[in-house]
């Protein structure tokens, strides 16, 4: 990652400078979708499994799902005519988090996003699941269930 350029900005007095860093987030999503997402990826179906904790067709049926609920995960022109993060991208991030126990910090390694944003992205996620699948799956736990968990 290289810095480009550095913004100068002054409140109450005080300057701040921010900086941006070019994440090559197009980069990244075509080489997700090299090796996990495209007809014949380069990993067969275990690794995937293996590194995102669940199968492909889960994987792209939560994405569908959180994608047609929630706009924001829809990729978009930005600005500068730039794309915007992938919803693979964003997804990716999420259940790294979720899953793995990662920080918000370290999904910038892999799927590019800055920490502000991965902590973002991963509220939105939840309150998506939240909202498309609490009626079904987030029910409050019946006596049976509450005997079987303890």
């Amino acid at each position: 990652m290289q810095y480009e350029h550095h913004v100068e900005s002054s409140y109450c007095g005080y300057v701040t400078k921010r900086s941006f860093v070019q994440r090559d987030r197009e980069e990244c999503h075509d080489r997700m979708m090299k090796y996990y997402f495209i007809e014949r990826p380069r990993f067969p179906a275990h690794d995937f499994r293996r590194r995102f904790r669940m199968r492909r067709e889960i994987f792209e049926s939560i994405l569908n799902t959180v994608v047609n609920h929630d706009h924001y995960f829809a990729r978009k022109i930005n600005v500068v005519g730039r794309q915007s993060l992938s919803p693979h991208q964003k997804l990716t991030s999420a259940f790294r988090m979720l899953a793995n126990e990662c920080s918000a910090n370290s999904t910038d390694e892999y799927c590019r996003l800055a920490e502000t944003t991965a902590i973002k992205n991963l509220e939105r996620f939840c309150g998506a699941i939240q909202a498309t699948y609490g009626a079904t799956y987030l029910c409050k736990p019946n006596h049976e269930d509450l005997k079987r968990l303890l």
